[in-house]
């Protein structure tokens, strides 16, 4: 038990550095945390924000939030935003932000104005519990990216250890 204390311990600082490098490497993007990001979703009153799931094609077939619409980020496609309003609010997310902050930058200098990078990604958002989906359905796995950022996954979460 104590063994475990620890290591959420040590995960939950990890994370709290990575989040920290991830904003001092693109200082221009905007962060929305996931609890922030879940009111919005609830937020009749406010435009439904476009989401995008900045991972690679497999890892969104595991699972991903609900409404999100897959964009390699390596080669984003754009075309996607082509009949969003340039004021509509547009989440993007990865594993633990990096990706999806660098996408987030690169939609920033076409001039959209409301971009927000998911603070923490999918993998804060599934380790708070929050619902993610794979065909439509409620799924609790995660693709954990690989080994060493899939430490920052909760193992319950882990799509391939099960």
């Amino acid at each position: 038990m104590k063994n475990e204390s620890i290591l959420l311990q040590m995960q939950s600082l990890t994370f709290k550095f990575l989040k920290l490098l991830i904003r001092l490497k693109f200082p221009n993007v905007k962060e929305i945390t996931s609890k922030e990001f879940a009111q919005l979703l609830l937020d009749s009153g406010k435009p439904w924000p476009l989401v995008l799931d900045a991972r690679s094609q497999t890892e969104y077939a595991v699972s991903h939030i609900e409404t999100a619409t897959q964009i390699d980020p390596l080669i984003p496609d754009l075309a996607v935003l082509s009949t969003v309003p340039k004021n509509n609010p547009i989440v993007v997310y990865c594993s633990v932000g990096y990706r999806s902050a660098k996408l987030a930058q690169q939609l920033n200098e076409t001039g959209m104005k409301c971009i927000y990078n998911l603070s923490g990604g999918i993998f804060q958002w599934a380790n708070e519990g929050r619902l993610i989906f794979r065909h439509n359905q409620p799924t609790q796995f995660v693709h954990p990216y690989n080994a060493i950022w899939g430490k920052l996954l909760k193992a319950r979460y882990h799509a391939l250890e099960h």
